[in-house]
C-alpha cells in the first residue's frame, strides 16, 4: 500500500516503514504526527482519489531527528557594474518514518434534511445600513507598492527588508537618509552601498527614467 500526502507544504509518495526528509516541523524529536492531506491511496490494483483529500484517510508517522540540509551557494552578479552578492542557505529539515496508512475514518456528517411540512427557520434579519454610512465605513484601498529593485544596489532580500520596515515606495524611499537605510538592511549580506539610492529612488519617483538609466549605467554597484 502506498499513500500521496500533503507534508508541511510538499507533496510525497509514501510507503510503509519509509524514510523521508521533510520541511522542518514543529514536533519534537521521538513524538508521533498524524497528517490528514492524502491525496491518494493505492493498494494493488485499487486506487482511492481525494477531492482534493480522501476523507477519514490519515497517515501516521514517527520524527526521527531534526537536521539542516547540505549547503547551497547562491551567487548574484551584475555584468560591468561591479556587483557581486554570494550568499549561503541550508533548509531546516525534519527526518520521519512513515508508520501506518489507513484509509477509514470518522466522515464529515451529511446536512440534516428538514421534515416535510416543517416551516424553514427564518433567517435573522439584518437591517440595511444607509449607503452614505456604508461608503463611510469602506476600507481605503493601500497605496501601490512599487519595485525598489529598479534602483542599483537593490536586490530582492534589500527590497523585502525595506518593505517590512515600512518603505515601499520611491518617495518614501527618497525620503530615506542613506545612513538610515544602511540601519535597515544591516542584518542583509553583503556589502551594500545606500549613498546613491535616495537619489535614485527621487527619479524614479519623478518618472524620469530615461536619466535614472543613464546614470545608473555609470554606477558601480550602487556607487558613484
Amino acid at each position: 500500500m502506498y499513500a500521496i500526502v500533503e507534508i508541511a507544504g510538499q507533496q510525497f509518495k509514501v510507503a510503509k516503514d519509509q524514510k523521508v526528509f521533510v520541511n522542518r516541523l514543529s514536533t519534537e524529536e521521538g513524538k508521533k504526527v498524524d497528517f490528514d492531506k492524502v491525496l491518494l491511496v493505492g493498494d494493488g490494483s485499487n486506487i482511492t482519489l481525494g477531492a482534493p483529500a480522501i476523507d477519514g484517510a490519515l497517515v501516521g508517522a514517527k520524527v526521527l531527528r531534526h537536521l539542516k540540509g547540505d549547503k547551497v551557494i547562491v551567487f548574484k552578479k551584475k555584468r560591468r557594474k561591479g556587483y557581486r552578492v554570494k550568499n549561503g542557505h541550508r533548509q531546516s529539515l525534519t527526518e520521519i518514518v512513515i508508520e501506518s496508512i489507513a484509509t477509514s475514518g470518522a466522515k464529515k456528517a451529511a446536512p440534516k434534511k428538514e421534515a416535510k411540512g416543517e416551516p424553514k427557520a427564518a433567517a435573522p434579519a439584518m437591517e440595511a445600513a444607509p449607503k452614505a454610512e456604508a461608503k463611510k465605513a469602506a476600507p481605503k484601498k493601500a497605496a501601490k507598492a512599487d519595485d525598489l529593485k529598479k534602483v542599483e544596489g537593490i536586490g530582492p532580500k534589500i527590497a523585502s527588508t525595506l518593505v517590512e520596515a515600512g518603505i515601499d515606495t520611491f518617495a518614501k524611499l527618497a525620503k530615506t537618509d542613506a545612513a538610515k537605510i544602511s540601519e535597515i538592511i544591516a542584518g542583509v549580506r553583503g556589502n551594500h552601498v545606500t549613498d546613491t539610492w535616495p537619489a535614485q529612488a527621487q527619479m524614479a519617483a519623478d518618472g524620469k527614467w530615461d536619466e535614472l538609466k543613464k546614470w545608473q549605467d555609470e554606477l558601480d554597484g550602487g556607487k558613484a
